[in-house]
């Protein structure tokens, strides 16, 4: 399920159109808050030339999007996924700002999220695999892909990085698109000089980066297909998908973070990103109760009975990073095709402690 998406007003990166020969790279709103981590320029516009060389997006899809938020408005998630063109332009107007968002949001973990830098024994190239949880809608795919592509190449050659994304609406055909649009070189006009053909270069080599998807709900699922992606995770993700699985069902939302605990190995971690605020309150037994969404997953994932009575038994969880309000701001120079937005968020990321009696294997 991909998460909710919420309009914003504060626009930051401008259309190019055919109307117009201005720069589109002004900006409405200075941001307040600096970069939590300085991503070059040209790494984000590259991730922007994905989404627009693999989805076109255009001003003539405003009929369908606005026919996109109209299903959204009246939470008809089952609409709005449903077609594939809905997918496309869904995809190409709210996911490339979440993609640069995302960007820096790996680039932050990484110091956390102890990826190996060297090969294996006798060269063999170490395998880090990603699962990505609601997230058909593109923005993990190019958010990863501009985050590995930021590695030295001595580093980045001696690995494989495997992402494997899981949906309940049909995003396939978006997901393949833009690993294509990753790991192969960018199309060039035909007037492009030599010396451009010549510098012309994919993000990453496809033999670095792998992507694949799945097609189900994850709240409804049995345990054996799921259970079979997450136990060889070194990091599973949730960003702005948890809320409104916990919108369809607390219960089923509950047994999903058991079965992460269950299948997920001791050391790995689960990324959590989504809307603060209100956005991410959720109901109990009707209108009587409000939870903050950071609350009932720090319930799940960090209270253990015989940890509060006072043992030597450690919660299965402990968390490394958490913030529950903070800006993706857009900076300027960056170019699309139509509008994007600034992005609000909390994050919230929780390693996998050993169990007791567990015997690590190294």
């Amino acid at each position: 399920m991909a998460g909710g998406v919420r309009s914003k007003s504060n626009q930051n990166v401008r259309s190019k159109t055919s109307s117009t020969k201005k720069s589109s790279n002004a900006t409405t709103q200075k941001p307040s808050e600096a970069s939590v981590v300085d991503i070059p320029a040209y790494v984000q516009q590259a991730a922007l030339n994905i989404f627009r060389d693999h989805l076109h997006p255009t001003d003539e899809d405003v009929q369908l999007l606005q026919e996109i938020k109209t299903h959204l408005f009246n939470r008809d998630f089952a609409t709005t996924f449903s077609k594939q063109e809905y997918l496309r332009v869904y995809a190409s107007r709210w996911s490339p700002s979440r993609a640069l968002g995302y960007l820096e949001i790996f680039s932050e973990i990484a110091a956390h999220v102890q990826v190996p830098s060297t090969g294996g024994e006798d060269g063999e190239r170490i395998s880090t695999k990603i699962v990505c949880l609601g997230g058909g809608a593109g923005a993990e795919i190019v958010g990863l892909g501009a985050w590995l592509s930021l590695s030295p190449p001595g580093d980045l050659y001696a690995q494989k990085f495997e992402a494997h994304f899981i949906d309940i609406a049909a995003w396939g055909e978006v997901i393949n698109a833009l690993h294509k649009g990753i790991v192969e070189p960018p199309p060039l006009s035909k007037y492009a000089s030599a010396a451009v053909r010549e510098s012309n270069a994919a993000l990453l080599l496809g033999d670095v980066f792998s992507s694949s998807f799945s097609q189900f709900d994850v709240l409804s699922t049995s345990d054996g297909p799921f259970a079979a992606q997450i136990q060889n995770a070194d990091l599973v993700t949730l960003m702005f998908t948890l809320n409104e699985l916990y919108t369809c069902s607390i219960s089923k939302t509950q047994s999903l973070l058991v079965q992460l605990t269950k299948n997920m190995r001791t050391g790995t971690h689960l990324l959590v990103v989504d809307s603060p605020g209100s956005y991410s309150t959720v109901s109990i037994n009707g209108a009587e109760k409000k939870y903050p969404m950071q609350w009932l997953l720090d319930h799940t994932l960090l209270d253990s009975e015989p940890h509060k009575r006072g043992s030597d038994v450690l919660p299965k969880w402990s968390k490394v990073l958490s913030e529950e309000s903070r800006w993706f701001r857009l900076p300027p120079g960056l170019e699309y095709p139509i509008p994007l937005e600034h992005m609000r968020y909390q994050i919230h990321m929780y390693k996998r402690n050993q169990d007791q009696g567990e015997e690590v294997v190294t």
